[in-house]
């Protein structure tokens, strides 16, 4: 039988028949004089029996012991399998709880769902949407630099920030510092960093009494880059400011 007769007997396409061929899974007959290759019903049952263990997930690589040693160890290659299979499955109902985690809360899939629930409610307050969509990159980067410990913390602090004693004042601080620009006045770049200092102390020092905060373990200098871009002169400057005055309170607080 011709090659596309023996690929539609076994219900491959010859393109995977090549496949075969080429790895050495199935021989290749010698062409004859009229050019063609002339298959025995010999080459369908071993095609079959490739079809049968690609069916369950073998890799190709390891199909030829189990095609050519009647005394090869079926039950440990199975047992393997089931295990990889059962890993397979672990992670694909992982993959769904991380869906359905930010599905109920109206997340995009490119945010980390730890902090999803609690960005989603700042995703619906009226900011600029240039300050909505930096939100949402800087949660991104926070997220990969904290690592899995500080990622926890930096939960906890977001969440705190959404809730309803919270959120309205860090949306209307948020607002504030989305306008200024290059015609703010200094006085308001000082007001828009004291109020954020007001705000982000209490919380600090609620989350992370006695301790030195998130332990990140990414580089820090990346947040700094990206904010430097990312904002103008005087959301730096306001930005900066409160650092500033973090840390000066930091200091008095430790002397």
């Amino acid at each position: 039988m011709r090659s596309a007769e023996l690929a539609g007997l076994a219900g491959v396409s010859v393109r995977t028949l090549r496949h075969y061929h080429q790895t050495g899974l199935l021989e290749e007959p010698p062409r004859h004089r009229n050019g063609y290759r002339d298959y025995t019903v010999h080459d369908l049952v071993r095609l079959l029996r490739i079809r049968r263990l690609a069916s369950l997930g073998i890799p190709l690589e390891r199909m030829p012991p189990l095609l050519d040693d009647v005394d090869a160890d079926a039950g440990s290659a199975l047992e393997e399998l089931d295990a990889e299979l059962a890993a397979q499955v672990d992670r694909l109902n992982a993959q769904r709880a991380v869906i359905a985690h930010l599905r109920a809360h109206g997340a995009a899939p490119d945010l980390p769902p730890e902090l999803a629930p609690f960005l989603a409610v700042f995703s619906t307050a009226p900011l600029p949407s240039s300050m909505v969509q930096h939100d949402r990159d800087q949660s991104v980067l926070l997220a990969h630099l904290a690592g899995d410990e500080g990622l926890r913390s930096l939960a906890a602090f977001y969440e705190r920030l959404s809730e309803p004693d919270i959120a309205p004042r860090a949306t209307e601080i948020a607002r504030r510092y989305a306008e200024l620009g290059s015609e703010s006045a200094d006085a308001e770049v000082t007001e828009t960093a004291e109020a954020l200092v007001a705000m982000l102390r209490p919380l600090i020092d609620e989350l992370s009494p006695g301790e030195d905060g998130i332990v990140w373990s990414g580089p820090l200098h990346l947040l700094t880059e990206y904010t430097d871009d990312a904002l103008n002169d005087q959301q730096r400057r306001c930005l900066h400011l409160a650092e500033r005055m973090l840390e000066e309170r930091d200091g008095a607080a430790g002397g």
